[in-house]
């Protein structure tokens, strides 16, 4: 692509490109915004351009439907949540069970209390693309978190994999039922969650 000759117009491309990404962000900004004080069934694609000052008609041009908006948001929200549990790991070195669980759990919690968005499309379950998206970052954080409980020593080499696919899939469960209960999220719940995840690992130490 780099051999096409510029033509006239060409110098004001990037302008163009730089107002798409600046518009794509504000969509996904007010997005956000409304999902959190409103939730989901208020986010629609016609408030969201309204909250964005976008009309209507030109959201279209940037997303072809709410649930592409809902995505990419969950995508934005899934890096940073990535890189928290990566971060909380890192810091703690966890030698144990239990601080393996907390290493997990902590940055999630503290990310859904500060993101509500990101609760209401984690476990809206109304895509099957956020559906989608969600299995596909517990089934990565599922095989992280069986190699780092490996090579500290805390579970048998052998565990089979669906153990810690089954530690992600209860855990998603305990947190939404703890943020059902409670915008800032159901600290008995998420406190069972713990007991429940660590419990059940122990019968799986090496």
């Amino acid at each position: 692509m780099f051999e096409k000759k510029l033509t006239a117009q060409a110098p004001a491309r990037p302008a163009v490109q730089r107002r798409g990404v600046e518009r794509r962000r504000a969509i996904l900004d007010a997005a956000e915004a409304l999902l959190g004080e409103q939730g989901y069934e208020a986010a629609s694609l016609k408030a969201i351009g309204e909250r964005a000052g976008i009309p209507v008609a030109s959201m279209y041009h940037y997303f072809s439907d709410r649930h592409q908006v809902d995505a990419e948001l969950l995508q934005r929200h899934l890096r940073a949540v990535e890189e928290l549990i990566g971060a909380a790991v890192e810091r703690s070195d966890p030698m144990s069970l239990r601080a393996a669980a907390d290493a997990v759990i902590d940055p999630l919690r503290d990310y859904f209390r500060a993101h509500p968005s990101c609760v209401e499309l984690w476990f809206s379950g109304r895509s099957e693309t956020v559906t989608a998206l969600v299995r596909e970052f517990d089934a990565s954080l599922a095989d992280r978190f069986r190699q780092l409980l490996v090579e500290r020593g805390l579970v048998s080499a052998d565990t089979p994999r669906y153990v810690l696919q089954l530690v992600l899939e209860v855990g998603n469960r305990l947190f939404d039922i703890a943020f059902r209960q409670s915008p800032a999220g159901d600290d008995a719940t998420i406190d069972e969650a713990r007991r429940m995840v660590t419990a059940y690992l122990e019968t799986y130490a090496s």
